[in-house]
C-alpha cells in the first residue's frame, strides 16, 4: 500500500473515531433557564400564576413603566406581571429573562403581537397606542420586578 493510501485511510479512521466519540457523549443540559411553563391546573382561571415580590422602590423610569403597564398590560398579564391563569402568562418568569427575551422582544410584542410559543393562552394581539418610549419604560418596570424575584 502506498504512503498516500495509508494517509487517506488514517484520516478516514480518525474521522470515524471522532464521529463515534461525539455520538456517545451525553446530550448537553440547558443552563440558566427553563423554557417549560409551570403546571397551572390547580390555579383558578383568572388567578395569578406567580407570586411576585415587589421591590422596596422603583427607579423613576420603572415608575413611569408601571403606570403604562397597569393601563395597557395588567388587564391580561395581571397585577405586577404575575400573569392570569387562562388569560396571559406572567412576565415575572424565567422564560422572560433578559437572555431569552430581550427588551426588543417587548417592543416587537407590543407593536406586532406574538404568536403563542411558550404558553397555551393563544396569540397576543398588538397593543395599539404604545410608543417605543412607553414600551421601554414598561420593560424597565418588568426587569426591576424580575430582578427582585431572582430573574436576571
Amino acid at each position: 500500500m502506498s504512503k498516500w493510501g495509508l494517509f487517506v485511510g488514517g484520516v478516514l479512521l480518525a474521522g470515524i473515531a471522532v464521529i463515534g466519540w461525539q455520538a456517545l457523549q451525553p446530550a448537553p443540559t440547558p443552563q440558566g433557564h427553563s423554557m417549560v411553563p409551570p403546571d397551572t391546573s390547580d390555579i383558578a382561571i383568572g388567578d395569578p400564576i406567580e407570586v411576585v415580590q415587589l421591590p422596596a422602590t422603583l427607579s423613576s423610569d420603572a415608575t413611569i413603566g408601571k403606570r403604562a403597564f397597569d393601563i395597557n398590560c395588567a388587564p391580561c398579564h395581571g397585577a405586577n406581571a404575575a400573569g392570569q391563569n387562562g388569560v396571559a402568562p406572567p412576565l415575572v418568569h424565567k422564560i422572560y429573562e433578559p437572555g431569552h427575551h430581550s427588551d426588543e422582544s417587548f417592543q416587537s410584542a407590543a407593536k406586532n403581537g406574538v404568536r403563542a410559543h411558550h404558553w397555551q393562552f393563544g396569540n397576543m394581539p398588538p397593543v395599539p397606542g404604545l410608543t417605543r418610549a412607553d414600551v421601554k419604560f414598561i420593560a424597565q418596570y418588568v426587569r426591576e420586578l424580575q430582578r427582585e424575584n431572582g430573574i436576571n
